[in-house]
């Protein structure tokens, strides 16, 4: 198995026609955008519950039974008449102050931690460690236990539930399902009233109030008014009803409640819970807990012993115990099986006071937030209990805070008095302001707020695609104000700066490889001349070279043992041949920190890996000084990464391939196979912005550079980073040269990251600093997750189209019909599955088009490779359904499908068996992929692009995928940038924007349909949807068919079959990928979820 940080090949027929349709041939079924509905207008009362759930009521999964606030709307607000008619088609056109720890980013807390989100162990029961834990590095699934986060789960069986591998010493799941309804036993207090309906709260939202009064009235929340929520004084009223039925009802145990806990009284819902959308921003502070049990069983047991003993002699040995060892508390903060928040733990404290506030996007149904007071312990975590705040209690907008009681699985308080106060608001995407005005809106546009970096203005980028663009291979393209756009040569730009540093040449990878060459087609003097051999030379100028590259676990040299690795990323290979140089070469592990428990640091270092690409060197800034720029992206300087927009297959075996051939695709002998093509991302930055990449690279060496071990002993060591504002030649960030405001050539850029503070030097080491540089708190680090932050904003601020190449592809796990609890819980497909869905409420157009690999870099019938195709296909599904039903709730869905709005795509080559090229090696023997590889000459081309571009006006770049394990911040370390032309949005124009962004785009797209037509100007137009999906169609029946032909253009419709209701099957006929085998749609094989995901 063979992965850019993880991992695995496919096979196409179909017959012909491969000529395009002339541009304006109608596609069916309708010509018209928007016929009438055959309903009015607003959409039924009842919302949408997600795929796989019945319309209505949501079952209380965990059997909770806790008192609710009231409805925002007791009786409800009159519905509102729908306010304008129905629109034409549309023309195709040519609060007061806080406590501190405060996180200002609207998505600055959305840190999702894979934890169990179905069964809740009672305190007393800790987590067993098994006998033996296999490796973390196995795709068997043959580990008994999964990590997930620090929490300690049963092993996942087939049919995807978690089963534990013992007798369970708390309610089976099935028991808890089966009481869905709240107790209605407690007579002696009214019902609360019922909640509001989604119509009515759409239509009619009251101004935001907050449940932080009395609480002290028959039916009213059960907890404090927020003046007095951390005081604590008051007399015990225990005045709670006994409940009889559900595990996670109230009891009447408050009855030796210390004194100073007041309990108030309240009712309970009757009824099934209601699960409503949440999709906006949640502002929630956690501020204390009180009187939390002592999970440390060895001090319990150790009191217990002393309680037994003399009087005197407890007395003398407990004086000897100078700190009490107790329990180590933090708060999860979970919704939908995802965990949206994390405190920080505060070590050795029954009273723990965090005084933190997250401000957390969300796009979840549910029914409940969840707040998880959990133990932190060295192989895991223990759980404490539970707080519950239904969701349609804050759905209006209402704030609900106080002091609650945390529960245990059995309804009764994990500990006499324990108690946890916090407080929650919701606002919706439709009052978040800042989202309705497009990307880089206005001068005093900001960039994307809570953040490490800030949005650096005046610099200039230049955007690339492959490696490698001949001269005139790509058509011209042009820009407004009589510009044309400048198809870059990405390799060339790096050789060339390379070449031209006179100080500094900073490189990280996840592979570097001394043998690559970057010009190919520059003659013998610049052809025959390796990457190893210029950084050397330029070492021996004088200019300091570091390269920072991933270690690859599986790679030794020991003794003169040497293993490649299963990566093959050369890292060992690399480092012999910089040994006796001045290169200094520094292979970093990716590990957890010491104070993470066992089996999540042996995850970490297993299975993730440091996968940021970066080239950093100093540059001619005039009048003898120098100035920093960068290159970020997607492209490793390695083999098999060289290619352009040609993307051949067989030709170039013998020229630029030679002694670079690259495909982990086929297991065993490839002689005469042909290669795998490569298409990636990748831009240049130059002005403030690169700075940033250049504090990237030295907070990383900083922390990979520290003595470890013996070295410590040493009195002081050299880290090797040269120290650029000692140096008078190289102009610092504050003196970057900037073009003026209104200059049109223009960029504002901004970096982001996913990386956490085990792999950093620079976070402060007190998490309740975190806030001074906008980091996530989690439960043992810090993070920095603000690439998912840039994607969402993104997103959601999209008014018109959204344009992804990505290598993965999957997220949102918690709205799939199945799975919800896989921890697959970014949030960026269904927030682009909302924004399509909000258009559509709205009858305004929007697209979305995504280009993925025909199947993840591996061998198609893998484990890996077939478990990501399913989580893959489970995330199109969820997508899919959610714009159907959108398109129901309006009345349009027999006038669209869901394809209309959004479609994916892969990419695809195929040679005719022109004599260019002549077969070598010995015949494979036959009906092997190899031997059909041969015989149809054709291969997927591998998308390796970690790129979006929204509305033409701005484009993120890096080295993140669309999955958990580059969006989390805890898993893969990630780099990337986003950016914009402030002169060319649509904000400034009120219309297509015509910069560099708009190029970018139309050049890809020349490059994969071999085309530019003028219905590309507009791609979230119906006409560019069924346009582009057309040729897709053609292109895959050419590179599925029997003989082989010419393929002039490489955009594939992705081979899956959508119905109008939004079903996703395959293909009749064409379930498995042509040549290499494996299902299309993946399929559900044992192996570890957090490789896969």
């Amino acid at each position: 198995m063979i992965m850019d940080g993880y991992g695995s090949p496919s096979n196409y027929p179909y017959n012909n026609p491969y000529g395009y349709p002339p541009p304006n041939q109608p596609y069916p079924p309708q010509n018209q955008p928007y016929p009438p509905p055959n309903h009015s207008y607003p959409p039924p009362n009842q919302p949408y519950p997600p795929p796989g759930l019945p319309p209505g009521s949501y079952p209380n999964l965990y059997g909770y039974h806790y008192p609710y606030p009231p409805s925002v709307y007791p009786s409800g607000p009159p519905p509102m008449p729908y306010p304008y008619g129905y629109p034409p088609p549309p023309a195709v056109a040519t609060s007061s102050p806080q406590p501190t720890l405060q996180h200002l980013s609207s998505f600055q807390s959305n840190y999702h931690y894979q934890e169990t989100g179905s069964q809740y162990p009672p305190p007393d029961n800790r987590p067993q460690l098994p006998e033996r834990v296999s490796s973390f590095s196995s795709t068997h699934g043959q580990d008994s236990l999964m990590s997930h986060g620090d929490e300690l789960l049963p092993k996942r069986e087939n049919d995807g539930e978690y089963k534990p591998s013992r007798s369970s010493a708390y309610p089976p799941i099935e028991s808890l399902i089966a009481d869905m309804r709240l107790n209605d036993n407690n007579g002696s207090a009214a019902a609360s009233p019922s909640a509001p309906s989604l119509d009515r709260l759409q239509n009619v939202r009251p101004p935001f109030t907050s449940y932080s009064g009395r609480f002290d009235r028959p039916g009213d929340l059960y907890g404090y008014p927020s003046s007095s929520s951390s005081s604590w004084d008051g007399s015990i009223s225990d005045r709670m009803g006994t409940p009889s039925v559900s595990s996670f009802s109230h009891s009447s145990s408050f009855n030796h409640v210390q004194p100073g806990l007041q309990m108030v009284p309240f009712s309970p819902s009757k009824g099934s819970l209601k699960v409503l959308l949440l999709h906006g921003n949640l502002s929630i502070w956690v501020r204390e807990a009180k009187n939390l049990p002592n999970m440390d069983m060895f001090h319990k047991t150790l009191g217990d012993v002393f309680a037994k003993l003399p009087g005197n002699v407890s007395n003398k040995l407990e004086g000897h115990m100078v700190n009490k060892i107790t329990s180590d508390p933090y708060v999860s903060i979970t919704i939908s099986s995802a965990v949206i928040g994390r405190t920080y733990v505060i070590s050795n404290e029954e009273n723990p006071v965090w005084m933190q506030h997250f401000n957390v996007p969300v796009a979840h149904y549910a029914a409940e937030v969840h707040f998880l007071v959990k133990d932190s312990d060295v192989v895991g975590s223990q759980l404490m209990g539970v707080v519950a705040i239904p969701v349609e209690q804050i759905y209006g907008g209402t704030k609900v805070e106080g002091t609650y009681p945390i529960l245990t699985a059995g309804g009764k308080p994990c500990k006499p008095g324990a108690a946890l106060s916090i407080s929650i608001q919701y606002t919706p995407i439709e009052e978040l302001s800042f989202y309705h005005h497009g990307v880089g809106a206005g001068p005093e546009y900001v960039g994307v707020t809570g953040t490490y970096f800030p949005l650096r203005k005046g610099g200039t980028v230049t955007l690339y695609q492959d490696a490698h663009v001949p001269d005139g291979f790509l058509p011209h393209i042009w820009l407004d104000k009589g510009m044309s756009y400048v198809h870059g040569k990405c390799w060339q730009d790096i050789f060339d700066a390379i070449r031209q540093a006179r100080r500094l040449i900073y490189i990280t990878g996840w592979s570097v490889w001394h043998k690559v060459r970057l010009i190919r087609d520059g003659g013998p003097a610049l052809g025959d001349c390796t990457l190893g051999e210029l950084l050397r030379s330029k070492s021996q100028e004088g200019v300091r070279v570091l390269l920072l590259v991933w270690d690859d676990p599986t790679s030794r040299s020991i003794l003169g043992y040497r293993t490649d690795g299963i990566m093959q990323t050369h890292d060992e290979e690399t480092r012999r041949f910089f040994k006796h140089s001045s290169v200094q070469v520094l292979l970093c592990p990716r590990i957890a920190g010491k104070r993470h428990s066992w089996l999540k640091q042996r995850e970490v270092e297993t299975i993730y890996t440091h996968h940021q690409k970066n080239v950093i060197v100093d540059a001619d800034a005039g009048n003898n000084t120098r100035k920093i720029i960068a290159f970020v992206g997607g492209l490793d300087l390695c083999d098999g990464r060289y290619d352009n927009p040609s993307h051949p297959i067989f030709r170039t075996l013998d020229t630029l391939h030679k002694d670079d051939y690259h495909n982990p695709c086929l297991a065993g002998n490839t002689m005469g196979c042909p290669r795998e093509p490569w298409h990636d991302l990748h831009c240049k930055i130059d002005g403030p912005a690169a700075y940033d990449v250049l504090t990237n690279f030295q907070e990383r060496w900083l922390k990979a550079a520290k003595p470890h071990g013996i070295k410590k002993l040493k009195m002081s060591y050299d880290d090797a980073l040269l120290r650029i504002e000692r140096m008078a030649d190289i102009i610092g960030i504050s003196d970057a040269p900037c073009l003026k405001e209104d200059d049109p050539d223009a960029w504002h850029v901004q970096i982001f990251r996913s990386i956490d503070s085990n792999s950093v030097k620079g976070f402060p080491k007190d998490p309740m600093e975190a806030t001074n540089k906008n980091l996530v708190c989690g439960k043992n680090l810090l993070i920095d997750m603000s690439i998912h932050t840039a994607y969402v904003k993104a997103i959601r601020s999209a008014q018109h189209f959204i344009y992804i190449e990505n290598q993965y592809f999957i997220g949102s796990s918690f709205n799939w019909s199945a799975h919800k609890d896989l921890g697959a819980d970014n949030l960026i497909p269904m927030e682009i599955a909302l924004k399509i869905a909000d258009k559509i409420r709205a009858h305004q157009r929007f697209a979305a088009y995504i280009v993925i690999p025909m199947w993840p870099e591996g061998v198609p019938t893998s484990a890996p490779t077939q478990r990501i195709l399913f989580w893959q296909n489970k995330t199109m599904q969820m997508m899919y359904e959610t714009i159907h039903k959108a398109l129901v709730e309006v009345g349009l869905e027999d006038a669209f499908v869901p394809q209309d709005f959004l479609n994916f795509f892969c990419l695809g080559n195929r040679e005719a068996g022109d004599g260019n090229y002549t077969d070598i090696g010995s015949p494979h023997a036959p009906n092997t992929p190899q031997a059909h590889c041969q015989k149809s000459r054709r291969f997927m081309i591998y998308v390796h692009s970690k790129g979006m571009i929204v509305d033409d006006e701005y484009v993120i770049i890096g080295s993140a995928n669309i999955n958990q394990r580059s969006m989390e911040g805890t898993r893969d370390t990630e780099i990337a940038m986003g950016a914009y032309q402030p002169h060319y949005a649509w904000a400034r124009k009120s219309t297509n924007p015509g910069g560099q962004i708009y190029g970018y785009r139309m050049s890809l797209w020349a490059e994969h349909l071999g085309v530019i037509e003028d219905v590309f100007h507009q791609p979230e137009s119906l006409e560019c949807v069924h346009r582009v999906r057309t040729l897709g169609e053609m292109n895959w029946k050419q590179f599925a068919a029997e003989e082989p032909t010419e393929m002039r253009a490489h955009l594939i419709k992705y081979p899956v079959d959508v119905d109008r209701r939004g079903k996703v099957k395959p293909l009749q006929g064409h379930e498995t990928f042509p040549d290499v085998g494996g299902n299309i749609c993946g399929s559900f094989m044992a192996i570890q979820e957090n490789l896969t995901i």
